[in-house]
Order: structure tokens, then sequence, then C-alpha cells
């Protein structure tokens, strides 16, 4: 018997889930909770296989009790029920630790077969939820400021870092001090920068000096 718990600020929405589910053989609902802080001390006390959760709630959200939830055991199954896609949602509570996301256009039936689904330990996840990470994860990443520096760009780049002076950038490189100028120019206008100082405090922050 698959045991489960519904957390959702509506009851209409909970007395039809559990009415449904009811009527399976191999599903229980062992509880109810309006809000996200009493659906974490249901869960905490009745150890369900699955939760059914809402994200929009008051007292706490469903994030935020998806993130309690798996802080506290790693054996309950979060699933998400809800109305949202938006970005704000869908990542935050999936990083929390939500293990399936269904929107509540869902059937009963696609809901209980994702329940199932969840005891076995196969995720279900929404069409419209997983089309929006697959465009994230093919998204251009942004990378660091510094990796559009040019090789010797950089090694000037690490040696301002350090401190060194036009002078010992000259000699340690072998060119002339009018070149480490302009490479410092560069530097600076590349990382918008307004002089060396930022340039070292810039490459501290990003560890990449002593």
């Amino acid at each position: 018997m698959i045991r489960v718990v519904l957390i959702d600020d509506h009851e209409m929405v909970r007395m039809g889930l559990a009415a449904y589910l009811g009527t399976q053989p191999d599903i229980e609902v062992i509880g109810e909770a309006s809000d996200g802080k009493e659906g974490v001390r249901l869960v905490l006390d009745k150890k369900p296989d699955v939760v059914l959760m809402d994200l929009v709630m008051e007292k706490m959200d469903g994030i935020a009790a998806t993130s309690q939830i798996m802080k506290e055991t790693s054996e309950v199954k979060v699933i998400v029920l809800t109305s949202f896609i938006d970005d704000e949602k869908v990542y935050p509570v999936i990083e929390a630790g939500a293990f399936s996301y269904l929107l509540k256009t869902s059937s009963a039936a696609d809901i209980a077969r994702a329940i199932r689904s969840a005891s076995k330990g196969e995720p279900v996840v929404e069409a419209r939820v997983t089309n929006k990470m697959m465009e994230r994860m093919r998204a251009p990443k942004e990378t660091a400021p510094h990796l559009e520096l040019t090789p010797r760009e950089l090694e000037v780049f690490y040696l301002v870092g350090e401190g060194k002076s036009n002078q010992e950038i000259a000699e340690a490189l072998f060119i002339g001090i009018k070149t480490v100028k302009t490479h410092v120019s560069n530097i600076l206008h590349k990382l918008q920068l307004e002089d060396r100082t930022q340039i070292a405090i810039y490459a501290h922050r990003h560890g990449l000096v002593k």
C-alpha cells in the first residue's frame, strides 16, 4: 500500500483527491494539511511514501515545505501538484528536492499513476515543465568577463592582480612598458573596471590570485 499525504490550501482540491485516491486499491491517503508548515509536521509524524504538494500556500509555501521535508528525510517522494509553471516556481522547488512535477490540469488517473511511479523511484514531469527545463539547459551560459581576455592580456591581468608595476610586468614578460599599458587599458575596458586597484580586487574575488 502506498501511503500518501495531501498538502493543499484548497479544501475542495484535497477532498476531490482524497475521494478518488480512496478508490484505488494500492493507495491510502493517511493525512491532509492546508499549509506547508502544517504539512511538514504531518509528513514527519506520519512518514508517508509520497506527498502531493501545492506550491502557493500561506504560512509556508510548497518550495519551503519541500526543502524542509527533504532536509529531514530523503525517503519520501514529493510530487508537486500546482497550476504554476513559471521559472520562479519550477526551478526552486526542483532544486529543493521535488521528485515529480504535475499540473492541476492533470487527470485523476494521471495523478494516481504518478504516485505509483514515484513509489517505484520513477519521476514524472509535466511535458511543459520538461520543455522549460530543456530550454534553460540549451540557453547560452554566461561566461566570466576575464575569460574573454587574450592569452597575453591574461598574463598581464594576473600580474596586475599580484600588485606588479608596469615596469615589473614588462620585465617579466619581456615586452615594452607601452605595450603593458595597452594591455592594461584593454583589460579595464573588457572587464568594465576603472583602474588597476579594481583589477586586483576582481582577481582576488574570483580566486585568480593568492
